[in-house]
């Protein structure tokens, strides 16, 4: 079995970080002479919080298997779940610790899984959020970065290893004709204000189109790049 996955992660509030937190988030920020680009750098490091597993949460994980395409959204929310017309696409609402046990306890029975910038982003925020979660990872799914038996990188496969420049997924997706996850007019970078603005639902939503866009992209290298 083939496991399609993305993550979302929504950013702490700022001042809920301790001081000495804030200060080293800010460091480079208070080191600008100009006052006007140092605002600019600290409003900077505050938006990108939500890149890092000591500062943000997981809020989604879309999960696709391959074999029957279904895909299972899990989002956080209390007591909530509902399906697409057509029963492929599943969402249910859990606590950030049950959606990342629910994770490990899927992709420990998964013979491959597929992501798209998941060796730099999803597999090592998941990981680490995990520890700090006190949550044990049922498989380590970071490996070797040449060796895609367990773990598909589509971004890793489309730029070579580096060779060439990456795009993101939805340039890719615009270049081979797939349907964009961000033709909806959202973005990654818009889920701290979706989050902010209690609409936690629409998050799950687009993470489940990033996930099978993730898959017809993956379905493209499969078919025509993988030797």
């Amino acid at each position: 079995m083939k496991i399609v996955f993305d993550i979302e992660t929504v950013g702490y509030d700022f001042e809920s970080l301790h001081e000495s937190q804030q200060e080293f988030l800010l460091r480079y920020a208070e080191k600008e002479k100009n006052e006007e680009l140092r605002e600019e750098k600290k409003d900077e490091a505050i938006r990108y919080l939500n890149l890092y597993p000591f500062t943000a949460k997981v809020v989604s994980i879309a999960l696709m298997n391959t074999e029957t395409e279904n895909t299972l959204v899990l989002f956080e929310g209390e007591n909530e779940k509902w399906e697409a017309e057509d029963g492929k696409l599943k969402y249910e609402a859990h606590t950030e610790e049950e959606i990342v046990k629910l994770f490990w306890k899927f992709v420990k029975k998964a013979d491959q899984v597929i992501t798209f910038n998941g060796r730099l982003f999803d597999i090592p925020f998941l990981m680490l959020r995990s520890a700090v979660l006190r949550i044990k990872p049922s498989v380590n799914l970071i490996g070797n970065r040449y060796y895609s038996t367990t773990h598909v990188d589509l971004l890793e496969q489309f730029t070579f290893h580096g060779l060439i420049r990456k795009f993101n997924l939805d340039f890719y997706c615009r270049a081979f004709g797939i349907e964009s996850p961000k033709s909806k007019e959202i973005t990654g970078m818009e889920v701290n204000e979706l989050h902010k603005a209690g609409r936690v639902k629409d998050i799950a939503i687009y993470n489940g189109k990033d996930v099978k866009a993730t898959y017809e992209l993956y379905k493209i290298w499969n078919d025509h790049l993988n030797f």
